[in-house]
């Protein structure tokens, strides 16, 4: 990536110093597009998937899968509980490794909890469900 400055001195009509600064950043846009930045990040396996599953009449659960194995899941299903007064648990996916697991629809909350927190950023989190 090149970057270049720009600087524009001029006065105004009452002899005033105005500057103007414009930064240009040229991109490759041949660089590899796969890696992700701090805005967004790169793959799915980045993202924090939030989903709602049916049981039975009115009954949901709510998955979350894919937080980062730095943190302990089973502390955090403490905090949801207590935080969103729900039952939950943590169980061990084939597929998708640790899968936490809550009563009810808790999208919403978990989705806003995990921001407050700093856990994940808006761009990383994937809500499925009707």
């Amino acid at each position: 990536m090149l970057t270049t400055l720009q600087l524009n001195i001029t006065f105004d009509f009452n002899n005033k110093l105005l500057i103007n600064v414009f930064i240009k950043r040229l991109v490759n846009p041949f660089a590899d597009a796969t890696k992700g930045n701090d805005r967004l990040p790169s793959g799915t396996d980045d993202y924090i998937h939030i989903r709602i599953q049916q049981r039975n009449g009115r009954k949901t659960l709510t998955t979350v899968q894919g937080i980062a194995t730095d943190y302990d899941k089973k502390k955090l299903v403490k905090a949801f509980k207590k935080k969103f007064a729900c039952n939950g648990t943590v169980i061990e996916h084939p597929e998708y490794g640790e899968v936490i697991q809550l009563q009810g629809d808790q999208r919403k909350n978990i989705c806003t909890f995990l921001i407050e927190i700093g856990l994940a950023k808006e761009e990383q989190l994937k809500v499925h469900g009707f």
